[in-house]
């Protein structure tokens, strides 16, 4: 095979016309046996650990977290690809929400410590790393390597804007509102925040997969060839969904058995337990991130930009309804509202995002800019 295509009028190949056929890359062919295994031996460690009454070190059991995450990453971008965009990135998504989901409220139920900023600061952790980190770095590896990228603004201005109604409502409100002292909703006020965060999800996932579709897909124009794939087989799909199911739940038995470990350590350290979120949020985040960026670096920003929203949006669209589900049945107390220093943090976030990308294109000086204040969010965050 030359990778030529025939001549219409001769029948013969044609070396000068490109074969544009679609090839499917090797990772997609087949799931590899480490996918498979990582959460069979996930759900393997948890099973002798329940067994043998805690006799499973969680040193033993936190690496298998570890590759059980990865793993059910894994699955969910084959299922992606199956699927297509803009579909793939809700997919992989609201994956990664689940595995977020399952540490904050194991977390949340263990006694090893106050954790009722917890699953605030999950989420604070996961928008400033998508924002600042995972875009950051699609912005500066995209431009250095492409110069300028375009993306659709409609796309960024509907994440955009329901990231920051969400973000206002469930972080800054809390702060001003006289039901309840602190950062503290009532529970009143809970239940109707968490009804309005996953109505505002479900409506932008609707807007992003039916209703306006074409505001999230990349431009055809600025793909390269490596990026057209075909899709996998239904049956490869069908294993990697019944295998991602698999690792899930993995992922969540796991975290439960290690999560008071993991917090009697760092509560130990004398550290701050907004530590715990952010290493949540950056392990959870981690596979995705290295997804944006490549897709940043094959000319396809958009996709990049699709998966950062869309995951900051799962942060908050579901995290927080399922968090507040769970404090109010077990009485568990959940502070919300964040300080002068994180709001700070977050609005110039958010800020930075909206007027880099108002013009629909990128380049290394946005990327730059976001990844420093994301060195000053994990500076602070360490020494407040």
């Amino acid at each position: 095979m030359d990778g030529s295509l025939p001549d219409l009028a001769t029948g013969s190949r044609n070396p000068l016309v490109e074969d544009r056929r679609p090839v499917l890359p090797k990772g997609l062919t087949r799931l590899p046996a480490w996918a498979l295994l990582l959460p069979v031996f996930g759900l393997g460690a948890w099973l002798l650990n329940m067994v043998t009454a805690g006799a499973v070190p969680a040193l033993l059991m936190a690496p298998l977290l570890v590759g059980c995450v990865i793993a059910a990453v894994h699955h969910a971008e084959v299922v992606a690809q199956r699927v297509g965009e803009p579909f793939g990135t809700l997919v992989l998504a609201v994956s990664v929400t689940v595995i977020e989901v399952s540490l904050i409220v194991s977390l949340m139920l263990s006694e090893a410590g106050d954790a009722s900023t917890l699953a605030r600061d999950t989420v604070v952790a996961a928008i400033m790393l998508i924002l600042t980190g995972m875009l950051g770095a699609s912005f500066l590896l995209g431009g250095l390597r492409h110069g300028e990228q375009r993306l659709s603004l409609p796309g960024v201005s509907a994440g955009l804007s329901t990231l920051a109604a969400l973000a206002v409502l469930v972080l800054a409100l809390p702060n001003f509102t006289i039901s309840e002292p602190g950062a503290f909703y009532s529970p009143a006020q809970l239940l109707f925040v968490a009804a309005v965060s996953l109505i505002l999800y479900a409506t932008y996932v609707m807007v992003q997969t039916v209703r306006h579709r074409h505001y999230f897909l990349p431009d055809q124009d600025t793909g390269t060839r490596d990026l057209e794939v075909a899709r996998p087989s239904g049956r490869l799909s069908l294993a990697a969904l019944a295998t991602l199911l698999v690792a899930l739940t993995a992922v969540i038995l796991l975290a439960t058995a290690i999560a008071p470990t993991v917090e009697r350590a760092v509560l130990a350290a004398g550290l701050p337990l907004a530590i715990v979120a952010v290493v949540i949020a950056g392990m959870v985040l981690a596979p995705e991130s290295l997804a944006a960026v490549r897709a940043a670096r094959r000319n396809r920003l958009q996709t990049s930009v699709n998966l950062a929203f869309g995951s900051a949006l799962a942060t908050i669209g579901l995290t927080i309804p399922t968090v507040a589900v769970v404090s109010l049945l077990f009485e568990l107390p959940l502070a919300l509202g964040v300080g002068p220093k994180t709001m700070t943090l977050l609005a110039l976030a958010m800020f930075v995002t909206a007027v880099g990308l108002a013009s629909g294109r990128s380049t290394v000086l946005q990327g730059m800019v976001h990844l420093v204040i994301l060195a000053v969010y994990l500076f602070t965050t360490i020494i407040p």
